[in-house]
């Protein structure tokens, strides 16, 4: 998919109150940026035991356990929860060091069914990307299946303005 990223955050077991996730969580995202610094602050994501595998930019490839909350009543996966986590993996390949992209749209197709326990792993990768504009395409696979495929479409945002709040905090020491 890609060499891999020397910013890639593995597991979301690290120590959310380093410094660094303080640093992304403030105005000064100096230290993480990019996927690094969205997953930092995805609670969400973390919550549902997604880990980021690995992760470059326009690649990225993420897993999950499916667990029992995430069954449905047919005692199969939730869709939603599949959407979920395509659209995480799909987040951190979108997201270059330095900007902030957002979903502008995505689709997915439910191939087959998964289960309590199985392990999921989603690769994505981008397919193009014109001006703030891109293309994602996500395979979710257990073991050697592909169980789910989503497009999604992403949209950089423009830098953010500085506010007056910005302004008034102290400036963030950089390294020589």
């Amino acid at each position: 998919m890609g060499e891999p990223s020397h910013e890639a955050t593995t597991a979301p077991q690290e120590d959310l109150s380093s410094e660094a996730t303080t640093t992304a969580r403030g105005n000064h995202a100096e230290e993480l940026t990019g996927a690094a610094a969205m997953f930092a602050n995805d609670r969400a994501s973390q919550h549902l035991g997604i880990t980021v595998d690995d992760h470059g930019p326009g690649w990225a490839q993420c897993s999950m356990t499916i667990t029992d909350i995430m069954a449905n009543g047919h005692e199969i996966t939730h869709g939603g929860y599949i959407f979920l986590f395509a659209d995480t993996t799909f987040a951190m390949a979108c997201n270059y060091p330095g900007s902030t992209t957002v979903a502008s749209g995505g689709d997915i197709d439910f191939l087959k069914p998964t289960y309590v326990g199985d392990t999921l792993v989603a690769r994505g990768k981008e397919i193009v990307k014109q001006g703030r504009s891109g293309i994602y395409d996500i395979e979710v696979t257990r073991g050697e299946e592909i169980v789910a495929v989503y497009r999604g479409r992403s949209r950089t945002l423009p830098a953010r303005k500085p506010t007056t709040s910005d302004a008034a905090a102290p400036p963030v020491p950089t390294s020589p």
